[in-house]
């Protein structure tokens, strides 16, 4: 179920289409079959078979003491980790959406097999024995995958490996190599890894990433290109956009048919490693703003010739992301005048306001108010040309009602200074829930042009990367990029 809300009257480029509604499959925008899927087909099947298959045969023991005494020991067991492992999912505040019950039944078969393990050695067959120390690593990998469903980090069998494995990301080239590639047909656009300075921040931060299209290496020296400024969510790494959202054959394909013109992606890092989240402002858990306002325009713009016109950069964030994106905007219009953002939330959150204040900036309530989106437009006052594009998620009818009850038995919020480090917010993450509508209704009041494009399905990856791709001519065009038919 889609719709569009149109919250401006007069905007500049006709809104882009709201991104293709997720479904189970992993399938929306484009396909997510650049190999074998994790999210659905015969991977998954086999996973859930062989699982299923060890447990039982190493469950299945044919003697009266094992039927009254050593099966329900293991059953017991599978039942009371499952439950111990919802209880702290629910209580850590580990993820917006409720899990599936397949995955607490997966961790339970784990918990089961290796019940079966200590229990019943040397208590029945010597298969039986190799079939519950297999049924463990086959448990194991099932419930991966059924987790990995559920959020969609990575779609296929090569993503996984390739983030395992650290692999080159699709095209990768070096700094070093660009010059021999100056004016000549590259083909497909190129990724280079780069180590920014922190000199404006002292953010320490991961390696981060910059695409760069076919446009870019034509002619003597590089064009002013536009910018895109792409960030993920909480649990990130650079790579996401990539490995995760699998972005780059879309983002290919779009320059291939738009004869090699593209804006430049980069891809930074707003957290400094996986599990802590900034929220992308200044702060004890370090000064990410500084970093992507000051450290990663200031060598863009020197490294890759790109333009500094702030009509000329975006920002497109997904979850977290989608929410720095907003703020990156409304703080620091001299920098980028265009934002998207997916399924972010109302403003920078760890919490309560109060456990946000406590948590990101040491109890400093100023600073709160200087990265709270709408006491930052409220206080700026008309933008001159301020556009942006809100991609919302409803969820489905029965997930919302899990949701809902998921939300009442987490009970009060938790009062932990650790939470998001490590991922623990404490908390139920609602702060999406109507964000977009009254982010996008307050940018009005200041003469932001706006648009809320609203979709049904769950917060994954694969939302993020369909949401981009639909996105993306719409962005070229209003960065000021020709852009050709598509079709």
């Amino acid at each position: 179920m889609l719709s569009t809300r149109v919250l401006s009257q007069t905007p500049p480029l006709a809104p882009p289409p709201a991104p293709h509604a997720p479904v189970n499959t992993g399938h929306q925008g484009f396909e997510f079959h650049h190999g074998l899927s994790l999210l659905n087909g015969w991977v998954p099947q086999v996973a859930a078979f062989l699982a299923v298959f060890a447990l039982i045969v190493a469950l299945a023991r044919f003697n009266r003491r094992w039927w009254l005494v050593g099966l329900p020991i293991c059953l017991a067991v599978g039942v009371a980790v499952a439950w111990g492992s919802w209880m702290y999912m629910n209580d850590e505040g580990l993820a917006s959406d409720p899990a599936p019950m397949l995955l607490w039944v997966c961790i339970g078969m784990i918990a089961a097999a290796l019940g079966a393990i200590v229990v019943g050695f040397r208590r029945g067959p010597w298969w039986q024995t190799v079939a519950a120390v297999l049924a463990v690593p086959f448990a194991l990998v099932n419930a991966l995958i059924v987790l990995d469903q559920w959020v969609g980090y990575y779609p296929t069998v090569q993503s996984a490996w390739a983030a395992v494995t650290a692999e080159p990301l699709p095209h990768q080239t070096s700094l070093a190599s660009l010059a021999s590639l100056r004016n000549t047909n590259v083909g497909t656009g190129r990724i280079v890894p780069v180590d920014i300075p922190e000199t404006g921040s002292h953010f320490k931060h991961r390696t981060e990433y910059v695409y760069l299209p076919p446009a870019w290496f034509a002619g003597d020296k590089p064009p002013a290109l536009p910018v895109i400024m792409m960030i993920g969510g909480e649990f990130n790494t650079p790579k996401d956009w990539v490995n995760s959202g699998q972005i780059m054959p879309a983002v290919d394909d779009f320059a291939a048919n738009n004869n090699g013109q593209a804006p430049v992606l980069v891809f930074v890092d707003s957290g400094g490693s996986f599990n802590n989240d900034t929220e992308c402002v200044n702060g004890t858990r370090g000064d990410t703003a500084d970093h992507l306002t000051k450290d990663v325009p200031d060598y863009v713009e020197s490294t890759f010739g790109v333009s500094s016109d702030p009509a000329k950069w975006a920002a497109v964030g997904w979850s977290m992301g989608g929410t720095c994106a907003v703020d990156l905007a409304v703080m620091h219009p001299e920098l980028l005048n265009t934002f998207v953002d997916i399924a972010g939330d109302l403003g920078p959150t760890a919490g309560t306001k109060e456990q946000t204040i406590r948590r990101l900036y040491g109890g400093n309530a100023d600073a709160w108010a200087q990265f709270d989106p709408q006491t930052v437009m409220a206080k700026h006052g008309p933008y001159s040309d301020m556009v942006g594009v809100f991609d919302d998620l409803t969820p489905p009818k029965r997930q919302a009602e899990m949701y809902q009850k998921y939300s009442q038995m987490r009970g009060p919020a938790k009062d932990d200074d650790n939470a998001g480090l490590g991922g623990h917010d404490g908390v139920m993450d609602t702060g999406e829930v109507g964000a977009a509508d009254t982010l996008c209704g307050d940018g009005r009041k200041v003469n932001m042009t706006c648009w809320v494009n609203t979709a049904e399905g769950g917060h994954t990856w694969q939302f993020a990367s369909s949401a981009f791709t639909s996105s993306l001519p719409w962005l070229t065009a209003r960065l000021g990029l020709p852009v050709q038919n598509q079709s």
